[in-house]
């Protein structure tokens, strides 16, 4: 009689999907990544109890364990992301927020708006990188004053609003409104009231 095989054999489902625009395809509430190049893709998926294995003509591109529990979760394998997108892997949403955090509270809220915004998290560090990194040509006071200006338009500002607010000089920093409001004060009417009980 010739040896069993070294792993058990397990029934297994089959069926086509597309690949998304975050080089994702989704399998049951799950999202597992294949190499960016096939975006817009069909590919042929094979699903198992313990895996889910990808295909593209006849030829298997990505390989995944099996997601369970809570549904919407992601497998991304470094490897599959864009260039531009593995430049980020360094930094996180936490890494962010704690930079935004320094520069004030609007521009805090503004960069967790743009990071809950897409499924993927990965997929907004580069416009949470732009939009800090503004600061290097604007003052910190002024991409918060930006952030808070664009914060009574919107509740999720886009990296591309905020610019626009800096670029055309629509936001004033705090310390400059401060600053016109006591120079108003000193040269308005200041008779009080006992002038006006004469």
């Amino acid at each position: 009689m010739a040896p069993l095989p070294a792993t058990r054999f397990e029934l297994s489902d089959w069926k086509t999907a597309t690949v998304q625009f975050n080089y994702h395809i989704s399998v049951d509430r799950m999202l597992y990544s294949v190499p960016y190049e096939y975006i817009k893709k069909k590919v042929d998926v094979k699903i198992t109890d313990s895996a889910i294995e990808i295909f593209y003509n006849h030829n298997r591109i990505a390989s995944h364990r099996r997601l369970k529990g809570r549904p919407g979760q992601y497998s991304t394998i470094t490897e599959h992301m864009p260039e531009d997108h593995q430049k980020y892997l360094e930094w996180n949403g936490d890494r962010f927020r704690k930079w935004a955090e320094q520069i004030g509270p609007n521009t805090y809220t503004v960069i967790n708006a743009i990071l809950t915004s897409k499924r993927v998290e990965q997929q907004t560090y580069r416009s949470c990188m732009g939009l800090l990194k503004l600061t290097e040509r604007y003052s910190e006071a002024l991409l918060e004053a930006a952030c808070k200006k664009a914060l009574t338009y919107t509740a999720a500002p886009s990296y591309k609003s905020i610019k626009n607010i800096l670029v055309t000089g629509a936001a004033k920093p705090e310390s400059e409104i401060t600053e016109i409001k006591t120079t108003h004060k000193a040269h308005g009417i200041t008779r009080g009231a006992a002038y006006y009980r004469r």
